[in-house]
């Protein structure tokens, strides 16, 4: 048996970390077992269903790097509704499904009384039955289909995360699997798409567990083998509560790429959510594939952790390779004005600064001064500059000047001479200097700051 999973978005909006979780999830189940990751677009809700939306996911899910193995043939449940309607001619043929005329009073009055009752909504009253008279068709009346659930007996499934579930039969509604205007509804077409498609393993959010009862059953009905459930638990914020954007929470996983967050420290971090391998906090997603199992995989919720994953991505950025690091560090030195940098290397600044920051917004702010000298904050001004540092600053100026190679070990070889000759300590050189090229006190070893910035710059920021 070949595994298959899919990912099923609504293109209603924006890409959200939850479903990304679920699709990394799916697509590590999928690759580890040698098997196929599919991609469905649910589109069937035609009023909130947008193309901007779509396009929101697949970029979503390029950025991520989840491949699926459909690329080119992409399931949307809008150019399938001839599909549908054949199985639900079918089902109505077989006596699993029926036409159902009840009026939206009568079923606003049935609604009401099965609120007060705890009873399922739906009385059943359209539903043929041996020796059962049913009231005549209505004219004025569209009817729904709706499909014949059983009346006893259990609906049950070993589910992959949290174990043995079992729904009684009669707590579940006759649900309606085509509307009045002819349309299919959600649960049903979820039915036919992972049947169509050969879906062997459901992987999915813990909201889908009430459906999954709906689904067994009408799967059931048209003759299929069930696939194999799995329903993940939910992420909540760091407060502990449903994320949700009017929170103030982060959610669009395109919001995390304007964070600086590399893609493959989000799927590290996401892969955690959840799930663990031991202590394992930081792998790549090879190690995932081949370490992940969803009986690893924790039925209680998981909390979101910005510390966490800004550490985790600043691992990442450690063993990017830097001509990699540059191509997204680029566009960002670019808002900042700076354009130009080939003089020196990024590739080169990058391998010297890039232990120092956890997100590439803060990897472009360390460049900065590399290119052009920033301006000194006060209170650094105040606590290492002024006039007899300025004097000797420029009197290293000279010393700088007479080296015949530029490079950090012959910068370096200055240092204690100098400080010797000057009396003082090697902070009161370090500190000042950083100042006068580089506008910072914050840097890495200043004989490798001067070296890759160039011997006629930093002479022409010292004596300015």
């Amino acid at each position: 048996m070949t595994v298959k999973t899919r990912f099923a978005p609504s293109p209603t909006g924006y890409l959200h970390i939850g479903g990304v979780r679920t699709a990394l999830f799916s697509w590590a189940f999928a690759r580890h077992h040698k098997g196929e990751f599919l991609l469905r677009i649910e589109d069937t809700d035609l009023a909130r269903s947008t193309a901007e939306s779509v396009n929101i996911i697949l970029d979503g899910m390029k950025w991520v790097g989840l491949d699926y193995d459909n690329a080119d043939n992409v399931v949307y449940q809008t150019r399938r509704f001839d599909r549908y309607k054949e199985v639900i001619a079918e089902l109505l043929e077989k006596g699993h499904a029926y036409y159902c005329y009840c009026s939206k009073e009568e079923l606003e009055a049935m609604r009401e009384k099965a609120e007060k009752e705890g009873t399922a909504t739906y009385d059943r009253r359209w539903r043929p039955e041996e020796g059962k008279t049913l009231p005549e068709n209505p004219a004025d009346v569209q009817p729904v289909v709706r499909f014949k659930t059983p009346l006893d007996g259990v609906t049950k499934w070993t589910d992959l995360v949290k174990g043995e579930i079992s729904i009684p039969n009669e707590a579940l509604d006759d649900l309606i699997i085509a509307r009045a205007d002819g349309t299919p509804t959600y649960n049903f077409c979820v039915v036919v798409d992972d049947y169509d498609m050969g879906v062997t393993h459901v992987i999915r959010g813990d909201d889908h567990v009430n459906n999954t009862p709906k689904q067994i059953n009408i799967l059931k009905a048209i003759g299929a083998t069930l696939p194999e459930y799995g329903h993940l638990p939910m992420i909540l914020n760091e407060q502990g509560k449903k994320i949700s954007k009017r929170s103030g929470d982060t959610v669009a996983i395109t919001d995390f790429g304007a964070m600086g967050i590399l893609p493959e420290a989000m799927l590290n971090y996401l892969a955690r959510l959840g799930w663990a391998h031991g202590d394992d906090e930081f792998f790549t997603m090879e190690q995932f594939i081949e370490w992940f199992d969803l009986k690893d995989v924790s039925p209680s919720p998981s909390r979101m952790d910005l510390k966490k994953l800004y550490w985790i991505n600043g691992e990442h950025i450690k063993i990017t390779p830097n001509e990699k690091l540059a191509e997204l560090v680029k566009p960002r030195l670019a808002l900042r004005d700076i354009h130009e940098t080939s003089k020196p290397a990024l590739e080169d600044v990058l391998a010297l600064v890039k232990d120092r920051a956890q997100d590439l917004n803060t990897l472009a702010d360390e460049c900065l001064y590399f290119y052009v000298k920033q301006t000194p904050a006060e209170a650094d001004v105040q606590k290492h500059w002024d006039d007899e540092a300025a004097a000797r600053m420029l009197r290293f100026a000279e010393r700088l000047e007479g080296l015949e190679d530029w490079n950090a070990e012959a910068i370096h070889d200055l240092f204690k001479p100098f400080c010797d000759e000057e009396g003082i300590k090697m902070g009161k050189l370090g500190m000042p200097l950083r100042l006068a090229v580089c506008g910072t006190a914050k840097t890495p070893s200043v004989d490798a700051v001067l070296a890759l910035i160039g011997k006629e710059e930093v002479l022409k920021r010292i004596r300015s």
